[in-house]
């Protein structure tokens, strides 16, 4: 039986940056899903407003707020979704395409450590919690 995972991330990304480079936003209402396990990882989000939880067998693994990051993993590595992003209340993200997220880490290399250290964290705390 797998243990329930749930943990909150800190690594965040200065908003200010992609509202400066014009990335559109997208609206989701409470109870929408952005995207669903098994899904093609076209792109990955950031949250402006609001929360979205990350989903897998029906235990959510993490709740990302304002600034927070999610859906890199399947742009990194082109692999299907590894789990299901739902809008825990109304919220507004900017997705960032593979293209946009190449050109990003290529002009701010902040952006590239923010990522990695998302990343760590998230093995860290998967770690800590077996």
């Amino acid at each position: 039986m797998r243990a329930a995972v749930r943990f909150m991330t800190k690594a965040w990304l200065d908003f200010s940056l992609l509202t400066r480079a014009g990335f559109p936003l997208q609206r989701f209402a409470a109870g929408e899903k952005i995207f669903v396990e098994d899904d093609e990882g076209s792109a990955m989000y950031v949250v402006r407003s609001g929360r979205v939880n990350i989903v897998t067998y029906g235990t959510v693994l993490e709740s990302v707020g304002p600034n927070g990051m999610f859906g890199e993993m399947a742009l990194i590595d082109g692999s299907p979704r590894s789990a299901t992003a739902v809008a825990c209340e109304a919220c507004e993200v900017a997705p960032i395409n593979r293209a946009a997220f190449a050109h990003l880490v290529r002009q701010d290399p902040e952006f590239a450590l923010s990522i990695m250290r998302l990343l760590t964290q998230r093995i860290r705390q998967m770690n800590a919690s077996l």
